[in-house]
């Protein structure tokens, strides 16, 4: 993911669709960016929800893969997100953490904010690490 940041690997490609990239990642912690745009819009007008909790859920994914260790993945349980006020267009910053991790169960939180501050949504997901055969492929 390093390598993403430094512009020394391609981004995945659900990234190069809806346009985030990751800014920072710490041990538990990474923050993605948005530029919302026109091309996100629901037909209100507005940003689509769908495209917030993408971007979401990718920080916390990145996120939780921060804490694994060699030979681990994970998929992710379940995902839930609260939408707090609308937003238009213009730069949107996702900041997910680790709230737990655990030996197999983990939850990560995120914070969508726009550039003044202001929560546009929270996000929750739970994770479930993988080892062993059920990491291969992952």
């Amino acid at each position: 993911m390093n390598a993403m940041i430094r512009g020394e690997e391609a981004h995945p490609p659900v990234a190069e669709l809806i346009g985030f990239h990751v800014t920072s990642i710490e041990p538990g912690k990474a923050i993605f960016e948005l530029e919302a745009g026109p091309q996100h819009a629901n037909p209100m007008g507005t940003l689509h929800g769908g495209v917030i909790c993408d971007v979401a859920d990718a920080a916390m994914g990145v996120a939780y893969a921060s804490t694994l260790g060699e030979g681990e993945s994970f998929t992710t349980l379940e995902l839930k997100i609260n939408f707090l006020r609308p937003f238009w267009s213009g730069k949107l910053l996702a900041t997910a953490r680790v709230v737990k991790a655990g030996k197999t169960i983990g939850l990560t939180e995120c914070d969508v904010t726009d550039t003044e501050g202001r929560l546009v949504a929270r996000a929750m997901s739970t994770c479930m690490t993988l080892r062993g055969d059920l990491s291969e492929g992952r």
